[in-house]
């Protein structure tokens, strides 16, 4: 075995630098990722962060400033002879570089980061010489800010904040510097709220002079109700460091106020980013896309993640995405799941099972989201569970995590039969166009003409080809695991159940005109016969072959149904309603299914066909690999291989991606995963390891250090071989042939 050096993860972080992102995370879920930034030319973090779901605006900007008050005006480094130009922007996971010019001309470097915690940290390298003060600054809106007052280092106030659906957030919140200010303020003030010092109160007259101005507002006790409370602390730049550079940190820190004393905080690393990154093991192949986007989609899933201490949210997880998607959300919490299961440990990978099983509802639901306060208005969505926790357990086994599972999945499959199939059909009702995460269909329209209106009433009779199949991956799953635990009368219960949901998949939502598994209509029982994406949804099961398994092939070839350049479009290129560009209706729509490419679908739809591979489809297998190598193409801005994002949807014919939207890095798909098991060939389990890789996949790969079931493992496939070790212990095959390795070696 010929082992390749990995990059240490200060290196892979370094590798993912550009110049045009800007999101920031403390891997805890308080994320500074403002989708349409009005203030990147400012200093600090003056566009809204977020606090899980909840969006707190404005943050705080940085100026210097004499001690006249009189501003020391900062430039982007790179301006021109116009005069001010955007600053020059460096980012990579977890920091961005900015670079200014004073009004002389000297060079100054700002360091933003969001650090564990709620901390939003601008660090100043400032150079010898500068007089006055480094301010941070900040104007409340006074209507929901309280308790504004000194602190041992700046200032500090309560803030109210409500999500889109009216929850409220209290935070405790803090703007300070790393040294004794040298002055404070508090200045509630009428008209507008921009990151501009002239702008601000304290612009008007002398600073400083060793005493802090007046704290409150007591001219007018109405103030505080209206306007603005404008905050500032000021560092001096003077007696700190007379020799070469003076390092500088304002701070805002953001606290739930409801916190309970003496809680676990969030175990903060020297590093947090590089000890994130160091978890998951190192993928290359020379293919610059797939080898940047593997780490890039680490990045994503750290941007996203959530430590455990937020209320109802007890076990770390990963969030949908950045804005109102900042919370555990149970549609996507089945791709976390098979992500994060490559991090040594595991813990967000139960964590994102745990958390819903901890709050489920009395009837045995989950509830679609969780929130830091109130499980109100949480709605509902399926999801494949049964896969994501076989999936964990073969990772990242956990007996107690396991048990804990059982009990709750137990529980919701409970409910799912009765509520959803109390007529025993085998099949699972839909009952909004919601709940499935695919809104804007055609498969809906064809049981109910108003279902795309109907909003999340419950209104729907459609048996779901996709929930069906969740079904059955969750009653084979528990019958799997009820053996395991010996409780063989439930085995037989669960087994049965999945028999009986087979049964129905295979007899009764096959349709032959549409060579595709479909939806039936849950009032008359016929077929609906709409083509769309979750119609391959079967091959989940790897029970689909012979001339079906060609007939859902050939569509994914065919231009005229699937096989559009970038796969997978969530509906069928000849459905009447199919649209490339998310047109509903006439309106662009923000998720649209009628059309689309939705990472998420493509991920199960690969998945499917790497499971018919190791099933035997040599066909299966290279059509797995041609779509893998696309769809990591496809998730490049104009196709540049230094820009990978990572958005809701995208356009099959050009593989533009929702930018209108704003909302990169969006965690719905399971990408990594692929990658890992598809081109290094990598599939682990409680008996023991095998190594397949793709056919048609790239030539060389590596992959490791791989941490699974207490083993170290490193994967190295070449043209005509694949080996891999085990403990440094090394195994060897062909390339053509799986290479399995039992425990028991």
């Amino acid at each position: 075995m010929r082992s390749r050096p990995f990059a240490s993860p200060k290196a892979r972080i370094a590798a993912l630098a550009r110049d045009d992102k800007w999101f920031l995370g403390g891997l805890d879920g308080v994320v500074w990722a403002p989708p349409f930034p009005r203030w990147l030319h400012r200093p600090g973090f003056w566009d809204p962060v977020h606090v899980l779901q909840h969006e707190v605006g404005p943050g705080y900007s940085v100026a210097l400033v004499r001690r006249d008050a009189r501003e020391n005006p900062l430039h982007g480094a790179a301006r021109g002879p116009g005069g001010r130009e955007p600053a020059v922007l460096r980012w990579r996971p977890g920091r961005l570089d900015t670079a200014w010019l004073d009004e002389r001309g000297v060079l100054i470097e700002e360091r933003r980061q969001v650090l564990p915690g709620g901390v939003l940290e601008s660090s100043w390298q400032l150079p010898r010489g500068l007089e006055g003060y480094l301010v941070g600054f900040t104007a409340q809106p006074a209507d929901a800010t309280d308790g504004v007052g000194p602190t041992a280092d700046g200032v500090g106030w309560t803030r109210a904040v409500s999500d889109r659906r009216g929850q409220e957030l209290v935070l405790n919140m803090e703007l300070a510097g790393s040294f004794p200010p040298a002055w404070r303020g508090i200045a509630p003030s009428e008209g507008r709220s921009e990151p501009e010092w002239r702008h601000s109160p304290f612009a008007e007259g002398q600073v400083g002079g060793g005493s802090d101005p007046p704290l409150g507002a007591e001219s007018d006790p109405d103030a505080h109700r209206s306007g603005w409370i404008w905050i500032a602390v000021a560092v001096p730049l003077a007696g700190i460091d007379d020799d070469g550079l003076t390092t500088i940190r304002l701070t805002l820190r953001l606290r739930r106020a409801e916190a309970r004393r003496g809680a676990p905080g969030f175990s903060t690393p020297h590093a947090p980013w590089e000890s994130f990154f160091d978890g998951f093991p190192h993928f290359q192949c020379g293919d610059p896309f797939l080898d940047r986007y593997f780490d890039y989609r680490i990045h994503g899933l750290g941007l996203n993640r959530i430590e455990g201490r937020w209320g109802p949210i007890r076990h770390p997880a990963i969030a949908e995405g950045p804005e109102y998607f900042h919370v555990p959300i149970t549609y996507s919490a089945q791709c976390h799941m098979m992500e994060m299961r490559w991090r040594r440990g595991g813990r967000e990978a139960w964590g994102s099972l745990l958390n819903f099983v901890d709050n489920q509802k009395p009837d045995g639901s989950f509830h679609g989201r969780l929130y830091p306060e109130r499980l109100k208005g949480t709605d509902f969505y399926h999801a494949n569970w049964g896969d994501a926790l076989l999936a964990v357990d073969d990772m990242q086994p956990d007996a107690a995590a396991l048990a804990r599972c059982y009990e709750g999945l137990s529980r919701y499959a409970r409910w799912l039969t009765s509520a959803r199939d109390p007529e025993e059909s085998g099949m699972f009702t839909v009952t909004n166009h919601f709940e499935t995460g695919q809104e804007y269909m055609s498969r809906y329209m064809a049981v109910d003409e108003e279902a795309d209106v109907a909003g999340w009433r419950p209104r729907l009779r459609l048996k779901g080809i996709d929930i069906t199949v969740y079904a059955h991956q969750l009653f084979r799953a528990l019958g799997w695991v009820a053996r395991r635990l010996e409780r063989p009368g439930d085995e037989g219960v669960w087994r049965g159940l999945a028999d009986r949901t087979w049964e129905a998949i295979d007899q009764r939502m096959w349709s032959a005109e549409a060579r595709l598994f479909t939806d039936v209509d849950g009032r008359s029982g016929e077929r609906t016969g709409v083509k769309a994406a979750v119609g391959f949804y079967p091959l989940l099961t790897g029970r689909v072959g012979g001339a079906r398994l060609d007939a859902l092939l050939d569509h994914l070839e065919d231009p005229e149904t699937f096989g559009t350049p970038f796969p997978l479009p969530s509906s069928s290129v000849d459905d009447l309603r199919f649209s490339a560009e998310g047109v509903w209706r006439g309106k662009r729509r923000n998720c649209p299914w009628n059309g689309r490419v939705w990472p998420m679908t493509t991920s199960h739809v690969i998945e499917g066909l790497l499971r018919c591979w190791r099933g035997g489809s040599e066909r299966a297998g290279r059509l797995a690999a041609d779509m893998l190598i696309r769809f990591a193409r496809m998730m490049f801005t104009d196709g540049d291989p230094a820009r990978p994002n990572c958005f809701e949807h995208y356009n099959p014919y050009t593989g533009r991606a929702c930018h209108f939207r704003g909302i990169d890095d969006y965690q719905h798909s399971w990408i990594i995963d692929l990658m890992a098991r598809g081109f290094a060939g990598l599939h682990v389990d409680a008996s023991g390891i095998e190594v397949r890789p793709l056919p048609d996949g790239p030539a060389r790969v590596s992959l490791g250090p791989v941490i699974a079931r207490g083993r170290t493992l490193q994967v190295v496939v070449e043209p005509g071989r694949v080996s891999v070790s085990v403990d440094d212990e090394q195994f060897g095959g062909s390339r053509s042939e799986p290479l399995r390795v039992p425990w028991a070696l």
